[in-house]
């Protein structure tokens, strides 16, 4: 029997997985096929307020959400120059790596930046101030870039000579019509950045997992060329599910939820299954290339049902009990 290791990486690289492989977010890690775990905080540090973080920005939310940064620590040019930034070797960052990798055997596992590249600059300038940096101040902009990617940088080097599997990004792109800047400028400033780092974590043997919100249809195709192997997507509805698979269906692999916007929140069992079809007949109708994605979103008002009416929608495409 296929290992879910083997399960997800022949979904990965096309070569007839026995099943469809699911991953869990944040709840009921036992069903799930993938595990991922992140970076430890520096050896002594201590936040001076609530939800501040080591770059310096501070977590603020009204609900239970992540929330938003609400402290902005290079909004102000005059402090960028002596700004510095964390230190991607600080002893223990991957300390907690080698028990995770021996606990979890036969999965497969990712090591997760976490919110990463231009999300992270946007809370270290402010979302606002930095776009307008990269139309009329580049040179800042890219040093503050490069804050974010030299550390991102520090932690990869470290982390594909263990036994992971694949090295986790997270930077959302699009609002619901569009990139947030101009394709041209993605690709000037961006695409190079991350083709390096995609690069190194090939040149180890690993898989490169890119998650980002929103219609991103205008890069899809750049992050495809530049080495993205799993492109998580969790609102197939701005793209069109046929549509993403009639231009990209075969080149990467698609992880995609039952869309969250719409269905996974306000879709009757029916909706939610035949979604869950859809999505495994279009996007994985190439020997692979689908990984289903069940996240609980009670904070956009999923309910409970239709949590599990979505699991058991994944599993039963997978033909394998729930836990198994």
């Amino acid at each position: 029997m296929m290992t879910p290791k083997e399960i997800v990486l022949r979904a990965i690289e096309f070569r007839n997985p026995a099943r469809v492989p699911v991953t869990y977010c944040n709840r009921d890690f036992e069903c799930s096929d993938t595990l991922v775990t992140g970076y430890a905080p520096a050896p002594g540090f201590e936040p001076s307020q609530a939800g501040m973080t080591e770059w310096g920005y501070v977590w603020h939310s009204l609900d239970t959400t992540m929330g938003q940064p609400q402290v902005h620590p290079l909004v102000d040019d005059r402090r960028i120059a002596d700004y510095c930034p964390p230190d991607p070797y600080a002893p223990g960052r991957l300390a907690a790596l080698p028990a995770f990798i021996a606990a979890n055997r036969g999965k497969f596992l990712r090591f997760g930046l976490g919110i990463t590249g231009f999300n992270t600059a946007t809370f270290l300038r402010g979302f606002d101030q930095f776009l307008i940096d990269l139309y009329t101040d580049r040179a800042l902009a890219e040093r503050v870039l490069d804050f974010v990617f030299d550390f991102e940088n520090g932690l990869i080097e470290q982390a594909v000579t263990v036994e992971i599997d694949a090295v986790s990004f997270g930077d959302d792109w699009g609002t619901q019509r569009g990139l947030m800047i101009a394709p041209a400028l993605w690709r000037e400033v961006f695409r190079p950045r991350y083709a390096a780092q995609f690069e190194r974590a090939h040149r180890a043997g690993k898989k490169v997992w890119f998650h980002t919100c929103g219609n991103v249809w205008a890069i899809i195709g750049d992050l495809i060329d530049i080495g993205v192997d799993v492109l998580e997507l969790l609102q197939p509805d701005v793209f069109g599910v046929e549509r993403l698979a009639a231009e990209f269906g075969g080149k990467v692999c698609f992880c995609c939820s039952v869309d969250h916007q719409r269905r996974a929140v306000s879709g009757t069992r029916d909706e939610i299954f035949a979604y869950a079809r859809l999505l495994n007949d279009t996007l994985g109708a190439y020997n692979g290339g689908f990984i289903g994605y069940v996240e609980d979103y009670a904070s956009l008002g999923m309910s409970e049902q239709n949590y599990q009416w979505i699991r058991e929608a994944f599993h039963g495409l997978s033909r394998a009990p729930m836990g198994e």
